[in-house]
């Protein structure tokens, strides 16, 4: 059972992701405040199932597609709320392709896991990673107080107001490209799936 824990924690991701994004949508503070407890339990399951995978020393194929699989599925149903609370700013184009490039990479990561093929990665693909959270994080807990009937909600909507969050996105989006690009670039027989000395 316990060996099972890591893909159980996967899969109460997957279950928790469609969740957190019909509480996130819906017109009501706190239910989206509640959903943001949902996503926080959800990405908690992430550093769980891979403590637990490493402390059993347990690695299956099916936790080698679920693990990435309910990863991008939890940061893809956040970004999507934002691009449906507001296209400006968030804009559909720009989520698509930080959507399109995790899909890519993350399918090509995970065949070469499962050939136990060596993949290069570079600081990019770490910088990414952050970037991409801690705007996550951020936009969605702002997006619970933007309005709601607390004293700074004002100011919460004077920097909505700003375009500071698009330009912040795009920022998100070319770190998200470059490191994609760059994925490819220092790993030329990816495609082939051959090892890389």
């Amino acid at each position: 059972m316990q060996k099972n824990l890591p893909n159980i924690l996967s899969a109460l991701r997957i279950v928790l992701a469609p969740i957190f994004l019909y509480m996130y949508l819906m017109d009501d503070p706190v239910f989206r405040a509640l959903s943001i407890a949902v996503f926080a339990i959800a990405a908690f399951t992430d550093f769980m199932d891979g403590y637990l995978a490493r402390y059993y020393g347990v690695e299956s194929k099916i936790g080698i597609f679920l693990d990435p699989l309910a990863d991008k599925i939890l940061t893809f149903s956040g970004f999507i709320c934002l691009a449906i609370l507001d296209q400006t700013l968030f804009p559909w184009w720009a989520i698509g392709i930080i959507l399109f490039r995790d899909i890519v990479i993350t399918s090509l990561r995970v065949v070469a896991q499962h050939k136990k093929l060596k993949m290069k990665t570079r600081m990019t693909a770490k910088i990414k990673t952050v970037a991409q959270m801690i705007f996550l994080y951020s936009f969605l807990l702002l997006g619970v107080f933007l309005d709601a009937d607390v004293n700074f909600s004002n100011y919460i909507q004077s920097f909505y107001d700003s375009e500071a969050p698009y330009y912040l996105l795009l920022t998100v989006v070319l770190i998200t490209l470059y490191s994609g690009i760059e994925y490819l670039v220092v790993n030329p027989s990816l495609i082939g799936f051959k090892e890389v000395e």
